[in-house]
């Protein structure tokens, strides 16, 4: 008995789904899901669409951190930090380049935090930097500067004894403690402060008394620097409630610092004032090495153990509370700030295998950290870099493995929904100023800052406009020796190879784009497995396939005997003279033979011409023996 039967997939909004679901035909992404799709984007309203290409901005001198620093609402600039380097750009043009103290392995372990004009820049082994803005092309970088520091006993077992009580005195330590990062380190005795100068050996070293000593008795009540050489420097750090809060060091990983009051560099508790600095430790059954601060509706500590919320309207020193939510951990390999998307931190699971939504719910009174990658485990894998473009709701995710997991979320329509971006080359970082992404990719041996466009159908693309046709066009020098893709006055042209940093384009034309080609790839999930009649094993036959189409020029589709370009318009190797005009509608295509392997996809749309492609929804008809 033969059966004939009619599926319509109008939605896309559960994303590509993992393999390790394509047995869970009774799950309801399934209806929505899909088995891969490649350089697409999920809108919400349930199409998919192509994904933008990405412009050229400039060459960098090596691996690189992407961070966007906002001036004001009319002045956000993006920041590339290379080894020992820092380049400004403002829109696509570097309008600044600086040394600075960073080396390339310390990148990965760079974290920021900014306010106003004010960029600050932390790694634990690297004093905090300050980077301040004058001008467009004006930018210093410089420590910065603690008013206060904060202290810490972290020898108490060991004595120190004092030559004297004021100027320049000697320390003698009961057993080996000195080293020579503690020059320039200041201590407190007893309370009063001191700062060392020399280290003569480990047991002795010569200081300065900045405040007058009670005497020179030998004192376990002495306690140094928080931060230095020696115990390390803040992790990271974040503003709240007017406090710049700092999370973690090398030697004190699970201890917070909140300084004063409307005083950024003051950290000392004195005597426990409201508005006085406050310090405690994460102290639980589990290590808690914090690993970022977030500043949300509550203070939001992120650790590699776990994630804990602080409370306190105003914070102060006792008002203060501390919970843990959740047990996720963060990522410790490397700084993956987290993002926050209409009111929820996301961040990269320590495990590396999920990105979670650290959110508040009112009827628990508590937060809950769901995992967004649940369906998409293959996806993520590894993150290195996470940006969220506000404007297009992307979440675009830098994986280890050179492709960027994307997700479209939209909470409310319960839209999340996963795809992967991938290039001719590796993608490794992504940063967002403004709804524009930059991403950090790197191309034959070097490492190029592109950004996303919608107006390129390429990549590393660059586009020309001349005042008459033209022939020849140069400029190219970043994809010299390569093949190119070439949209000529908006209609795909041959490939052509880049020679002396040109290309020719014959017949001639006005606005010239060329770029690296990119293929999309939509298929949807095994139909067998979808429960069609019961009949999963049973011989089907596609007999026709529908597509509905939004303003796209160019389609092709597999339906069984390779990728062909649909019949609505001419799309070959061939020049085209004029520009293909976009088509809205159905295109309905005939489909030949019977098919038992029930994992293989009834249907594919794949190509790599360099236009707009957006599909709304597929209508298969289908034939099933039983």
């Amino acid at each position: 008995m033969t059966i004939a039967t009619r599926r319509i997939k109008s939605s896309f909004t559960a994303g590509e789904l993992a393999p390790e679901l394509f047995g869970r035909a009774d799950l309801r992404a399934f209806e929505n899901g899909a088995r891969r799709l490649r350089n697409v984007v999920i809108q919400p309203t349930g199409g998919v669409a192509r994904r933008p290409g990405l412009v050229h901005v400039a060459t960098l001198p090596g691996a690189a951190r992407l961070m966007p620093f906002e001036f004001n609402t009319e002045q956000t600039y993006l920041l590339a930090l290379s080894d020992a380097r820092l380049q400004v750009f403002l829109g696509d043009a570097e309008v600044a380049s600086l040394a600075a103290p960073w080396t390339a392995a310390m990148l990965p372990q760079l974290s920021y935090t900014q306010s106003a004009d004010t960029l600050l820049l932390f790694h634990p082994e690297m004093p905090p930097q300050r980077l301040t803005r004058s001008s467009h092309t004006a930018w210093t970088i410089t420590p910065f500067a603690f008013s206060r520091m904060p202290f810490h006993a972290f020898r108490p077992d060991i004595a120190l004894t004092p030559s004297g009580t004021s100027g320049m005195i000697t320390l003698t330590a009961s057993a080996p403690l000195f080293q020579p990062g503690h020059v320039a380190t200041h201590m407190r005795l007893k309370g009063r402060r001191i700062q060392v100068f020399t280290v003569l050996d480990a047991l002795t070293a010569t200081a300065h008394c900045d405040e007058l000593l009670e005497d020179v008795l030998p004192t376990n009540d002495w306690q140094e620097s928080a931060f230095s050489g020696v115990r390390g420097q803040p992790v990271c750090a974040g503003f709240h409630q007017d406090r710049l809060v700092l999370g973690g060091s090398r030697d004190l990983p699970n201890r917070l610092w909140l300084s004063r009051t409307g005083d950024l560099g003051d950290f000392d508790s004195g005597s426990g004032l409201d508005d006085e600095g406050i310090e405690f430790a994460l102290v639980s059954d589990q290590v808690n090495a914090i690993r970022a601060v977030f500043s949300g509706r509550h203070l939001q500590v992120l650790t590699s153990g776990a994630e804990w919320m602080v409370t306190g309207d105003p914070l102060t020193p006792s008002s203060i509370q501390l919970n843990r939510q959740t047990r996720i951990g963060s990522a410790v390999e490397r700084q993956v700030p987290p993002v926050d998307v209409d009111g929820a931190t996301l961040f990269v699971a320590r495990s590396g295998r999920g990105v979670h939504e650290f959110a508040y719910t009112d009827v628990a009174d508590a937060y809950q950290a769901n995992d967004l990658a649940l369906v998409a485990r293959h996806l993520v894998q590894t993150p290195v870099s996470m940006a969220y473009d506000q404007t297009a709701r992307l979440l675009h995710v830098v994986m280890a493995d050179r492709g960027v997991a994307t997700l479209t979320l939209y909470r409310v329509e319960q839209v999340t929904a996963w795809t992967r971006l991938e290039t001719q080359g590796a993608f490794r970082a992504v940063a967002e100023t403004e709804g524009r992404v930059y991403a950090l990719v790197e191309r034959f041996g070097t490492h190029r800052l592109e950004r996303f466009d919608a107006a390129a159908g390429l990549d590393a693309a660059l586009t020309g406009i001349a005042a008459l046709p033209q022939d020849n066009w140069s400029g190219l020098g970043h994809l010299e020796g390569r093949q190119v893709g070439v949209l000529a006055d908006g209609a795909p042209r041959a490939a052509e190879t880049v020679v002396d940093g040109a290309i020719p384009v014959d017949p001639p034309a006005a606005t010239v784009q060329a770029g690296l080609p990119f293929r999309h790839v939509i298929e949807p999930l095994p139909m067998a497995l979808g429960g069609a009649s019961g009949a999963a094993a049973a011989p089907l036959r596609l007999v026709s396939a529908t597509f509905r189409i939004l303003a796209t020029p160019a389609l092709e589709v597999d339906l069984g005997r390779g990728v062909q370009p649909v019949p609505f318009r001419r799309l070959d190797t061939a020049l085209l003279d004029a520009a293909p005009s976009p088509f809205t509608g159905d295109i309905a295509l005939r489909a030949l033979g019977w098919r038992r392997d029930a994992m293989a996809p009834l249907w594919r749309i794949e190509g790599e011409t360099p236009l707009p492609m957006t599909l709304l929804s597929v209508t298969t008809d289908m034939r099933i023996t039983s």
